[in-house]
């Protein structure tokens, strides 16, 4: 892992998404879980507050392999002024998506020079949304068919690409917050996806009617009363990352079971745990299982049809660096 070549290669935004495979993606993301996971050094994700919002930094080094990454981002406030408002692109509604913009430096671990800079804002949602679709394989009931997404950014278009690798849906619910949004997003995904049926839901009809349901929003607060979730429901929860912040109440992680990327993320830094943690409502013992245990299948995962589950993503260094990887390879042929 050192063709000195490589030194101060970049990848555009464009390169990625034509290197980057979602299944191959899928498939690497599994297996790192699985195998590679007690050879990674994940030190704890830094955050500085920035005047417009906050920057972060992730880094991931592997033993086994010899590889040295880290991500860099910028996560911006929502846009308050409404005359900005009105000239933002539509892209960034609803989620994340614009709002975040992210760097990826693969590093020389020998001597910490980039082997290979990423411009990473699609590497993160592709990332995302391939750890949400390997939970699904693990949580999700196998009869799954209605697909319900919360959120019309860039993180909601990238699990309508991976979900389908998980689970054979047949039907999919858009739920987001400005309806002509919803419905305008709805119309461009119809045009780009045959074979399913897609449809804008208001917020109860998403909860109560989906199988699997993602929420990839930045609202701080809950996003449906938890009581309208049908037995056997399976959630992927990506989009709070902060200890104040939830897309789910109390009520919800109360009546699941509930898995997380890594237990340190999880334990400071989300607020669907912390909170519920806080007011008494659950205790530590009610994460069931990490994704390592998970994918290992050293810790149960979905134990009835009837069951509730929750996958709570906040996003894991090593998801970055595997995406990496596979580009580095990718770009060398």
């Amino acid at each position: 892992m050192t063709d000195t070549h490589l030194t101060g290669a970049h990848l555009a935004e464009s390169d990625v998404r034509r290197l980057l495979d979602p299944a191959q993606l899928c498939a690497a993301l599994e297996s790192a879980f699985r195998h590679r996971y007690p050879s990674i050094s994940l030190p704890p994700r830094t955050h500085a507050e920035l005047a417009h919002g906050i920057f972060l930094s992730m880094s991931c080094y592997d033993r086994a392999a010899g590889t040295l990454g880290m991500k860099l981002i910028v996560v911006r406030d929502k846009v308050r002024d409404k005359a900005q408002d009105k000239t933002r692109d539509k892209a960034q509604d609803e989620s994340d998506g614009g709002l975040v913009q992210a760097t990826y430096l693969l590093l020389d671990p020998q001597t910490a020079q980039p082997r290979l800079t990423i411009a990473a804002n699609y590497l993160t949602d592709l990332r995302t949304a391939a750890t949400s679709a390997v939970a699904t394989k693990f949580l999700a009931r196998s009869d799954a068919s209605t697909l319900g997404i919360f959120g019309t950014g860039r993180l909601a278009r990238a699990h309508l690409a991976m979900l389908p690798l998980a689970r054979n849906f047949q039907r999919v619910l858009i739920c987001g917050r400005n309806p002509s949004r919803s419905a305008e997003f709805v119309r461009d995904l119809s045009r780009e996806l045959h074979g399913v049926t897609i449809t804008a839901a208001d917020t109860r009809t998403c909860a109560a009617q989906s199988d699997v349901l993602c929420t990839c929003t930045s609202h701080p607060a809950p996003l449906f009363d938890g009581r309208d979730l049908r037995p056997g429901t399976h959630l992927n929860l990506v989009g709070a990352f902060r200890p104040q912040t939830r897309e789910v109440d109390t009520y919800t992680i109360q009546h699941a079971r509930v898995v997380v990327d890594t237990y340190g993320a999880a334990l400071s830094e989300v607020g669907e745990l912390m909170i519920p943690l806080q007011e008494g409502a659950i205790t530590r013992d009610h994460i069931a299982a990490d994704l390592h245990e998970l994918v290992s299948g050293t810790r149960q995962g979905r134990r009835s049809p009837q069951e509730i589950t929750v996958f709570k993503s906040v996003g894991c260094a090593l998801e970055d660096l595997v995406a990496a990887e596979l580009l580095l390879a990718a770009q060398s042929k």
